[in-house]
């Protein structure tokens, strides 16, 4: 078996809203991800193959410029929140979730496309990811797997795992479970 790997760095921000610590093992019993904050994210997409394709390879790495593209355009410097974050209501001011729409397939929303919006309200409303799940980068190394996995499967490449570094010294790992079989 081979495995390829590629990496990629990005800004967001987030709010772990609803985690409390467990007693005796941290100083207090509220986490500091609670309160509207960012990170430097790096994250590794591991492919594999069982056999290598006719150019010799697992895949191209150019074959992962969609996802640096997606990033860049989608979710650099952007705000991912949980749309069942008690605090949602009041940073998008009671925007309508109507208002949202999905980006394809995924469960991601974006809130801008809003008709008679001046320009620095709709760079605001454009500066939110709203998605079904809590933004921990354990839940986000799931999301981003599922992404990458339902792209990369149409060329019949399977994505392992996806490593991400929220901070360069603490990482979660998501392990694929419905790996494409590349032949």
């Amino acid at each position: 078996m081979w495995q390829i790997s590629k990496q990629f760095d990005f800004c967001y921000g987030h709010r772990v809203w609803s985690q409390e610590l467990i007693e005796g093992f941290s100083e207090d019993s509220k986490c500091a991800c609670r309160h509207l904050h960012g990170h430097n994210a790096t994250i590794n997409i591991y492919l594999t193959a069982n056999e290598l394709n006719t150019q010799g390879m697992v895949t191209d790495f150019k074959h992962l410029g969609w996802f640096k593209k997606w990033l860049d355009n989608y979710i650099d410097h952007k705000f991912i929140v949980d749309i069942n974050d008690p605090l949602l209501m009041k940073l998008i001011d009671n925007l309508p979730l109507e208002n949202c729409y999905f980006e394809e397939k995924f469960i991601a929303q974006k809130i801008c496309q809003n008709i008679g919006l001046d320009e620095y309200l709709k760079e605001y409303y454009d500066s939110f990811i709203v998605v079904d799940f809590i933004p921990t980068s354990e839940n986000l190394s799931k999301w981003l797997c599922e992404i990458v996995d339902y792209k990369m499967s149409q060329i019949d490449v399977c994505v392992e795992k996806i490593a991400f570094f929220e901070t360069p010294k603490s990482k979660s790992v998501y392990m694929n479970n419905h790996q494409t079989s590349k032949k």
